[in-house]
């Protein structure tokens, strides 16, 4: 069963969301940069169920279905000149504020607390979600994602790969997006049901509304939120870190750091995974987050 609806989370910003499942564990995905929330396929979320969740999954502020923001749009080259140089990069808004969102939808579902995974952009904002929010989330678990700092930057192909000219038709979206993840996707396994899934996911988001300024806004609120890694040592709540070992967007070393820092941290490297959730790893991916999952829960139980 899947239900969708809208959430206010905050005077401005109203979030356009899917439930899967009617009961079991909270679960709330969280999507990286400029990516809706059917990036989450259905089949995926339907896995999740099946592993005992009740799924939320969710466009963030100014993509897709989600409220659109008239604010700047900061020049992305200035912002990593900025950032390479650790200076100020000023933004419309920073992860904080879309942690924020996170956890104002976390409240109108009705969670309470809910189990929370992020990928990419999505990781550094559940990230944010466990510093200020901890009492939002159960359990974290990060893919693909970096703790800040200027050691774990992207390779130059993979934010080429993110900056290439938008495009002008649904058929361009999803040419646009298999063109996307074949420089960042993992290419360990067969990619042809992959490449069928991203071309019609990319389709479904230029008929949905694409958003290339909330892009260039996404963008930069991550550059704007600087290094987590002071705060991360600090986060009691219990965390899955899942990276490739050929991810070109954040390098395996962001992912090992983020698992050192923290000190309630499992570490699951992929050989072979890029900067994707390719169909074959589904199974693994969800039985990972479901036992880490279940041992948080359990823990929370016996105290």
């Amino acid at each position: 069963m899947t239900t969708s609806g809208r959430a206010r989370v905050s005077d401005h910003v109203e979030l356009a969301y899917d439930v899967f499942g009617t009961s079991g564990r909270p679960l709330v995905l969280v999507m990286g940069i400029g990516a809706q929330r059917h990036m989450w396929a259905d089949d995926m979320c339907e896995l999740f169920v099946a592993a005992g969740f009740h799924v939320a999954r969710f466009d963030h502020r100014d993509i897709g279905e989600s409220s659109k923001l008239d604010m700047p749009v900061p020049r992305p080259g200035r912002a990593i000149v900025r950032r390479l140089l650790n200076l100020r990069v000023d933004a419309p808004y920073t992860l904080s504020d879309m942690a924020s969102d996170v956890a104002g939808l976390i409240d109108h579902l009705g969670f309470g607390s809910a189990h929370v995974v992020g990928t990419s952009l999505g990781g550094m904002i559940v990230q944010h979600l466990a510093i200020e929010h901890p009492q939002r989330v159960r359990s974290l678990t990060s893919i693909m994602s970096t703790p800040g700092g200027r050691r774990y930057l992207p390779e130059p192909r993979a934010l080429g790969a993110l900056f290439r000219n938008p495009p002008t038709t649904a058929e361009q979206a999803g040419e646009h997006l298999v063109g996307v993840f074949e420089t960042l996707g993992s290419h360990a396994w067969s990619r042809d049901a992959d490449r069928v899934r991203i071309r019609r996911a990319g389709e479904l988001s230029f008929t949905r509304g694409i958003n290339p300024r909330g892009f260039l806004r996404h963008f930069a609120a991550g550059l704007a939120s600087y290094d987590r890694r002071p705060k991360l040592r600090d986060v009691r709540v219990p965390t899955l870190v899942i990276h490739g070992s050929r991810d070109p967007m954040f390098p395996l070393a962001a992912g090992r750091a983020m698992m050192r820092l923290m000190p309630d941290a499992t570490w699951l490297p992929i050989a072979g995974m890029g900067h994707d959730l390719p169909i074959p790893l589904w199974p693994t991916l969800v039985a990972a987050i479901a036992r880490h999952a279940e041992r948080a829960d359990a823990r929370a139980a016996s105290r």
